[in-house]
């Protein structure tokens, strides 16, 4: 099957799909974005997260048919924000197998939570898992931004604007 989808802003399709064909795959293999980490295919670890349609999702659990016509905005579309730049600054990336998943997540929180407490953080980061950074510094990165106020919270839009 041939899937026509919006990623990053630009008009993509990809043809040869299969059935049970993931996005993930669809991203990482046929359209060679390998942001989107493949980790544990199955919406346990975040790693893959990407927004359709302005929702983030596991881009392992959705089929790649199901983004026909539709809009997804990856780590890659969302390079040019502030949120890769706090994580570097805090030393929040040390392997970096997660952080893709983490910066979407992060740049969801903030765009729907400026201030955030470090509950909410805590809250909205619990389905990224990372077995390096021990978390503290990714929210050292998160409460950067948040502390930077507008200016920083600002800069999360990146290269992507993401409507809710």
């Amino acid at each position: 099957m041939r899937v026509n989808v919006t990623v990053n802003g630009q008009a993509r399709q990809a043809d040869g799909v299969w059935a049970g064909e993931s996005l993930l795959y669809l991203l990482r293999e046929r359209l060679g974005l390998p942001g989107a980490k493949n980790a544990c295919e199955q919406g346990e670890c975040g790693s893959c997260t990407v927004y359709l349609d302005g929702q983030p999702v596991c881009a392992c659990l959705v089929a790649a048919g199901q983004a026909e016509g539709r809009s997804v905005v990856t780590v890659e579309g969302l390079a040019a924000g502030a949120v890769q730049r706090a994580f570097v600054d805090a030393g929040a990336i040390q392997c970096g197998f997660c952080t893709p998943g983490l910066i979407v997540a992060v740049h969801d929180l903030l765009a729907r939570v400026p201030r955030p407490a470090d509950a909410d953080i805590r809250e909205a980061l619990a389905g990224n898992l990372c077995r390096c950074t021990g978390y503290e510094a990714i929210l050292d990165a998160v409460r950067a931004l948040a502390d930077a106020g507008p200016a920083g919270v600002a800069g999360i839009a990146g290269g992507q604007a993401v409507s809710r």
